[in-house]
């Protein structure tokens, strides 16, 4: 995907992020001309530079979920703390001012700002129509709700900033359920915007779902996952209903990240080549001895045929192999999960004929039999987990979904004296404040 950031306020707007001293100065004429009256062409790069600052500083959040989930470990010679911090290793503590808190919450807010920038220009552009403007803000809202998503997913119980419009007075924090609920609202704008709109932009990851029907599909599948982390059982389902759920469809149909190799675009900085040296992703040991035999998903932890990798203690014999090439997609949300969404939800309303069919659906696509263990809520849960922390490996769920279910306390110990972590504090940019 072509990076089309032109107009010096989508340069300055990436690089905004959620705290006072980092917004920058909109206040000048320039850019409130813009916001003033925007044209088609315009927006549409600030859709553009939107999209793009998606990808920003996203493998350090696969990082940072997926090493204290215990999916994978980090080895960086030059950078120990994926090693140590992460791990709680030796006594060591998360710091709210080291970069894997800054620098993935920094960008997840720069897109944000680029949100209410697009959100205020479409609203007083005078030369796009209603049904336009109602693409560009829908857009908008959707994908800031699924950025504060992420930053709540990593500081869970310490809580975000939802209204941060204002770089003046930005809103106060709050708890991580008025934060789920804020999402949930957005999202929901988001849809009545989109029911009504046309959409006058390009997208470089979302397929089939770039008009606006398809963004009402992505919308909702972001809803039914808020919808769970909510335990809003019930909500879950309605939402599945209106997104891309198909229980017969493409295990892979959904929205992606996407990188390239053309001038101004970014490559998938997750990806390392199998068995190279220094610099290594590898699986925790635990995925390969956990994998039921024949689970085709063993795949996504190759052999190493140059030997166990291993640095302060830790050692793993298996590459992370997700993503294959540098410019592998990254999925935003897709059908595997959200088939899985709509199990965990009959699950817990008891559906329990329902949830089997679509673990089985999974099972089947993966080369296992079908389900027969005990038709109850606990163990249907447990098979549930256990297919998507196969299915959505190193996607940034594991981590997420123990703690949902109240089961970190399962997750190895790899060292004496490691600690599984809840949550990232606060940065210490935004407590200065």
């Amino acid at each position: 995907m072509r990076n089309n950031i032109i107009l010096p306020l989508i340069c300055l707007s990436l690089f905004i992020g959620a705290c006072k001293k980092d917004f920058g100065n909109l206040n000048n004429a320039t850019v409130q001309d813009f916001i003033a009256n925007a044209t088609a062409g315009e927006l549409n790069n600030l859709v553009s530079g939107t999209e793009s600052g998606l990808r920003t500083n996203l493998a350090l959040y696969l990082d940072d979920c997926g090493t204290i989930g215990r999916e994978l470990y980090h080895f960086s010679p030059s950078e120990p703390r994926y090693v140590t911090d992460l791990l709680g290793a030796n006594g060591a503590a998360l710091s709210n001012s080291n970069f894997y808190i800054v620098n993935p919450w920094a960008s997840r807010y720069q897109v944000v700002k680029n949100c209410n920038v697009l959100i205020e220009s479409a609203t007083h552009s005078k030369t796009i129509t209603a049904a336009q403007r109602a693409g560009y803000i829908g857009f908008a809202q959707t994908i800031k709700a699924y950025q504060l998503l992420l930053c709540l997913n990593l500081t869970d119980t310490n809580g975000i900033r939802v209204n941060v419009g204002d770089p003046a007075n930005l809103g106060p924090f709050v708890s991580y359920t008025a934060g789920l609920a804020a999402i949930s609202s957005l999202l929901d704008s988001g849809q009545t915007q989109l029911t009504n709109a046309s959409v006058a932009f390009t997208l470089a990851g979302f397929g089939n779902y770039s008009d606006a029907p398809g963004l009402v599909k992505f919308n909702r599948a972001l809803a039914a996952r808020v919808d769970v982390y909510r335990s809003n059982w019930s909500q879950a389902l309605a939402d599945l209903n209106g997104s891309f759920l198909h229980l017969n469809g493409a295990l892979s149909d959904g929205v992606f990240h996407v990188f390239g190799t053309g001038s101004g675009d970014k490559l998938n900085s997750f990806f390392i080549p199998q068995n190279t040296t220094g610099e290594v992703r590898v699986a925790h040991p635990s995925y390969a001895a956990d994998i039921l035999a024949g689970d085709d998903r063993i795949g996504k932890a190759t052999h190493r045929t140059s030997g166990t990798a291993s640095l302060n203690g830790l050692a793993s014999d298996r590459d992370v192999w997700v993503y294959t090439s540098s410019t592998a997609p990254i999925p935003i949300i897709r059908n595997e999960e959200l088939i899985l969404i709509y199990a965990e939800t009959n699950i817990q309303l008891s559906h329990f004929p329902d949830a089997i069919n679509a673990l089985n659906v999974i099972r089947a696509a993966h080369n296992l039999t079908p389900y027969s263990g005990p038709v109850t809520q606990g163990a249907l849960t447990s098979e549930m987990l256990y297919q998507r922390r196969y299915s959505l490996y190193c996607e940034g769920h594991r981590w997420i979904d123990l703690r949902r279910y109240n089961l970190l306390n399962t997750l190895p110990i790899d060292r004496s004296g490691d600690q599984v972590w809840s949550a990232f504090p606060i940065p210490v940019s935004e407590t200065a404040n």
